[in-house]
């Protein structure tokens, strides 16, 4: 099939690209589509927010099951058959979730969504470099890196917009007429390899199951670690200890077992092990900066969906404005530096998100959100090329998966990570703001004599006006320590990518595959 590969015509490898690509595109949107709308979902479906939560939840546990899982599939059905039968079930999947008639159905159509989503994204990065060389793969790990970072960062924007002006709904059925042109033009334009049935008499089915329930529990516990207190939680030890023992197993079965899900060996590749690393760095920064980001403008600010995605735009719209200039240098630099200044320039971003007031909106946000959405491209890119680039084609199915899953699993655990230490961090702040507002603090007599004032006017009682004017003065000092607990949670993700951007030239320059 290689030599099938030579042959296509260059039109060809770049049109089934471009459709492969798409379908990626919406499965990654897919992600945060919905984080700006669960509010109107859970209302449309008579759901609580404990409930609704789960919309999202079971579609992030489904992908990162299925994610490494996706190299196997793909030898043994071949990866355009796998990808078409991916994308057929998503399209299904999508208008079931439109329909959704109560919060179960939706949430089970959402983990069948995620798996045939999830098993999409690392089929693009083998295709990739199977079908582009040179100064041509270059250019299709830009807009690997590109899409995998910009999908998720518009899911927020996209997903207000379609609710404020339509319905939760066509959150959904936008998918469908996209999912229904790749599963019937994959087939016809990819030819990359042939199926291979036989791999499934000798597939380690034992292995599947303990990567399944690993990953499934590791996802839960992240996901609802913040809100149960962690530990805290009989159902999180459960999970827990499920995750830890369960991966223990995988790990240990996988690097002795003849016929392996995940390429594990690839590891001891200095390079490989470091490249899988700056994934997950990837993606515990731009994950957590989309959780953080709508989450101080919803509530801090009190913005609305599409208000929050119209703040958010310009990380888009910068990244896509990087990638000529990426393309460009990708050409002409090693790639390790733009990979370090990709890093360092998102630790940056970071910095100037450092300073955030309670009245920062649009305006105030535009600088800090355009240098990370140019760090975003160069950082994600490079790591593409220098990580996967140099792979044998036996190798790179099963190595991308477990590339894919870290990126994946970084997400997970920065939203986990920032979840935590926006809880801690507010209670400190809240504490310590709170001992300052005593009888000596004159700034509060003046505040507490102005708000009774007010109260008064409006023909309360002594009581009650006292009482009202305490509770304006807790959720005022409550918005002040969910600030600063902000503030330091950006400081974090940026320590984090400072120490990231020192790594770098740990890696070699990789020689191209042959």
């Amino acid at each position: 099939m290689i030599s099938d590969v030579a042959r296509m015509p260059a039109r060809r490898k770049i049109t089934a690209f471009a459709t492969m690509c798409v379908g990626m595109f919406i499965a990654l949107l897919d992600i945060q589509i919905v984080s700006a709308s669960l509010r109107d979902i859970g209302g449309g479906l008579s759901a609580g927010s404990d409930e609704t939560v789960w919309v999202q939840t079971s579609y992030l546990i489904a992908e990162i099951i299925i994610i490494p899982l996706s190299g196997w599939l793909a030898r043994v059905m071949s990866t355009r058959w796998l990808f078409s039968v991916s994308a057929t079930g998503f399209t299904l999947m999508s208008l079931l979730c439109g329909w959704a008639w109560n919060i179960n159905s939706m949430i089970v159509f959402r983990a069948l969504q995620g798996f045939a989503g999830g098993s999409m994204i690392p089929l693009v990065f083998t295709t990739a470099f199977a079908f582009f060389q040179g100064k041509q793969r270059v250019i299709a790990a830009a807009t690997i890196g590109g899409i995998a970072s910009l999908a998720p960062t518009l899911g927020p924007t996209v997903g207000g917009w379609i609710t404020d002006n339509f319905s939760w709904h066509w959150l959904f059925f936008i998918n469908v007429l996209p999912g229904i042109a790749i599963a019937v033009a994959v087939p016809v334009l990819v030819k990359i390899d042939r199926p291979d049935l036989t791999l499934l008499r000798g597939a380690d089915y034992l292995s599947i199951l303990l990567l399944a329930v690993s990953l499934g529990c590791l996802e839960y516990t992240l996901e609802e670690g913040p809100r149960w207190g962690w530990f805290d939680d009989n159902m999180l030890i459960l999970t827990g200890c499920l995750a830890a023992g369960c991966g223990l197993a995988f790990i240990l079965r996988t690097l002795y077992h003849p016929q392996p899900l995940m390429d594990l060996r690839a590891l001891r590749d200095r390079t490989f092990t470091l490249g899988c690393y700056f994934s997950f760095m990837s993606g515990f920064g731009i994950f957590a900066s989309i959780y953080l980001t709508p989450l101080f403008l919803g509530t801090v600010r009190g913005f609305s969906a599409l208000d929050i995605g119209l703040a958010i735009f310009s990380t888009g719209l910068f990244q896509v404005l990087s990638i000529p200039l990426y393309s460009w240098l990708a050409n002409r630099v090693d790639l390790r530096w733009l990979l370090m200044a990709g890093l360092t320039g998102f630790a940056l971003s970071m910095y100037f998100f450092t300073p955030v007031t309670h009245d920062w909106g649009a305006k105030e946000l535009l600088i800090p959100q355009a240098f990370r959405g140019l760090a975003q491209q160069f950082a994600v890119a490079p790591a593409v090329t220098l990580t996967l680039g140099s792979l044998p084609p036996t190798r790179l199915k099963l190595a991308s998966g477990l590339f894919n899953l870290m990126r994946n699993l970084g997400g997970a655990i920065g939203i986990a990570l920032c979840g935590t230490v926006m809880n801690n961090r507010t209670n400190l702040h809240y504490s310590r703001l709170a001992d300052h507002l005593n009888g000596t603090n004159i700034s509060l007599d003046i505040y507490l004599n102005s708000s009774l004032q007010q109260f008064t006017d409006t023909g309360m009682d002594n009581t009650t006006t006292y009482i009202a004017a305490l509770k304006t003065l807790s959720a005022l000092t409550l918005r002040e320590a969910q600030t600063q607990a902000f503030s330091d949670t950006f400081y974090l993700i940026m320590i984090s990518f400072c120490f990231a951007a020192l790594l770098v030239p740990l890696m070699k320059k990789p020689q191209p595959a042959s």
